[in-house]
């Protein structure tokens, strides 16, 4: 081992203590440490010299972690990823995620990376170098594995960075990355919503995706970020009594660590909930930007 591989090592060894000191006096639970420190390995072993950067974000440090959170890890490396490199790195955070709802200490992890000059400077759409998520479960143990892909949703995601994050390894967001203009995260929130149009698009996460709605559309209105539960109660407070139920539903469900409230068993009603709400953000998108 060199030199200068013992030093990046120590130096994210203190990263990883410096968050367990931190998280002791924020929102998420102590227990989700020894699954960073975990997630965290894998990735300096795979990504080596190349990793810049490591940022806890999502409900572990906004909001608070509910029953069926993911922890959310955004990295940020110096370079592309080799092919063998991607599908290494996926293989083994199999082993460091878990199904939401899944009995023992695991979370769901979704982990995004990006390399840093695709970012910086920032353009839309950014290019996304991998996800990592529960969803892809099954491909990538049949060994499909995504490439890299322009991604609109980096725009929403790195917002999200700037304003509520933990560096576990490297500088903080604030720091690392630029401001995406409004222009651009109301052009993600617009390319969002457009991927709801069916009930295909959202048949087994209906609470998920009444959630994602209101987190936009309160985004596209007052141009912050807002917990899950958080922007339910404000959708819900500025919506027709049957659509406000549903996203209400949705909510409790969510705080609850259910899978969906019984969303599933009401088609016809979570349908024009999503429509409804997508009307309502299109036509404000339209009128004014966000802030």
């Amino acid at each position: 081992m060199t030199g200068m591989r013992g030093a990046l090592i120590s130096r994210r060894r203190d990263g990883i203590f410096l968050t367990e000191r931190m998280l002791a006096g924020m929102q998420p639970a102590p227990d989700i440490v020894p699954q960073l420190t975990g997630a965290c390995a894998v990735l300096a072993h795979h990504l080596g010299d190349g990793l810049r950067a490591i940022h806890l974000y999502g409900s572990a440090v906004h909001g608070g972690l509910q029953p069926r959170s993911d922890i959310d890890l955004m990295v940020t490396v110096a370079q592309p990823l080799a092919g063998a490199t991607r599908e290494a790195l996926m293989c083994a955070l199999l082993a460091h995620s878990a199904p939401p709802g899944s009995p023992g200490a695991l979370r769901a992890l979704e982990v995004t990376v990006v390399v840093l000059g695709e970012v910086a400077p920032w353009r839309y759409p950014a290019r996304r170098e991998m996800q990592f998520g529960e969803w892809l479960r099954g491909d990538i143990l049949a060994g499909r594995f995504e490439p890299a892909m322009p991604d609109p949703d980096l725009a929403i995601l790195l917002t999200k960075l700037r304003l509520h994050s933990v560096a576990l390894v490297g500088p903080p967001a604030v720091d690392l990355f630029a401001p995406v203009p409004a222009s651009d995260l109301r052009r993600a929130l617009a390319d969002t919503i457009a991927q709801w149009d069916a009930p295909p698009d959202w048949q087994g996460e209906e609470a998920s995706i009444l959630l994602a709605l209101a987190r936009i559309w309160y985004s596209a209105s007052t141009g912050a970020i807002a917990s899950k539960d958080a922007a339910a109660a404000w959708a819900a407070e500025r919506m027709p009594p049957e659509h406000a139920a549903l996203v209400q539903r949705a909510a409790r469900a969510y705080l609850d660590g259910l899978e969906d409230g019984g969303l599933a068993a009401m088609p016809d009603a979570v349908a024009a909930t999503i429509h409804w709400c997508k009307a309502r953000i299109a036509q404000l998108l339209r009128q004014k930007p966000a802030g």
